[in-house]
């Protein structure tokens, strides 16, 4: 039976990256596809060097506000359908959704909203949060298994960043953002990383630029791959790769069994 290998990383700006040895890493990780978020860029911005990317094919939703959020994917097989937002007709203008369909799985590479500017961002990243449960059940509902994948902008539990006391009133880690996630969890998602390190702790895709973060572990897990049930037991494998710079964000892997 094949395996499929995913990535998902926030790369915090595609052309940042692309300097610090993107095409390398996709080379040497042999994916089949590669979910990227925050590229900050448009297709003609990039254009002149996907031609690095041997053997890929890439897709890209941009946000209207130019250099501000964005999502790409790298695939080795083109899907059969592209979709750039929660339905055919539904582009988001912020750029953060890009949803690929194969006959074996469907996958949604999302850049969720961080809320903490302002309770007008956080409300939207709430209902952001809604808009993609509503969407997965709509899918699941014609029969699709599910791989939604990216930067949610929230630490599930405690084990889930390194001081979850200090940050318990900020955006990222409140009860509302994190029992959203509970939600999606008890509607039949997986999340796949905690198949495999259910109470592993210090398991972090996030840290700050500074006061020397990451270095020092003190960061966030806020990338996860999560799968629809029916998909969960073909999952083989998740891990984070911590060792994988570039980004203040990490890759992580995911595979499984088509």
């Amino acid at each position: 039976m094949p395996e499929i290998k995913l990535a998902t990383w926030n790369v915090n700006g595609f052309r940042a990256v692309v300097k610090k040895g993107f095409f390398d890493w996709l080379a040497t990780e042999i994916l089949d596809i590669a979910a990227l978020q925050e590229t900050k860029a448009n297709y003609e911005q990039v254009r002149d060097e996907l031609h690095l990317a041997n053997g890929y094919s890439s897709y890209w939703n941009e946000a209207q506000k130019p250099g501000y959020s964005g999502v790409a994917c790298f695939v080795k097989t083109p899907p059969v359908t592209i979709g750039y937002g929660f339905g055919a007709d539904n582009k988001d203008a912020e750029g953060r959704i890009l949803a690929l369909d194969y006959p074996e799985f469907t996958l949604l590479n999302i850049y969720f909203p961080n809320g903490k500017q302002s309770q007008e961002r956080l409300d939207y990243k709430l209902a952001f949060y809604d808009a993609t449960l509503n969407y997965c059940q709509i899918l699941r509902s014609q029969g699709k298994k599910l791989v939604i994948c990216g930067d949610y902008n929230t630490a599930h539990r405690e084990i889930d960043l390194k001081n979850p006391k200090s940050n318990a009133d900020q955006s990222g880690f409140l009860p509302i953002e994190r029992a959203w996630i509970d939600k999606f969890i008890a509607h039949g998602y997986v999340d796949a990383f905690r198949l495999f390190h259910p109470d592993e702790a210090a398991q972090y895709t996030w840290w700050a630029y500074w006061a020397n973060a990451r270095a020092k572990n003190v960061g966030w897990r806020i990338d996860y791959f999560f799968v629809s049930a029916e998909l969960a037991p073909q999952v083989t494998d998740c891990y984070i790769t911590p060792a994988v710079y570039g980004s203040d964000h990490c890759p992580v892997i995911l595979k499984f069994k088509i």
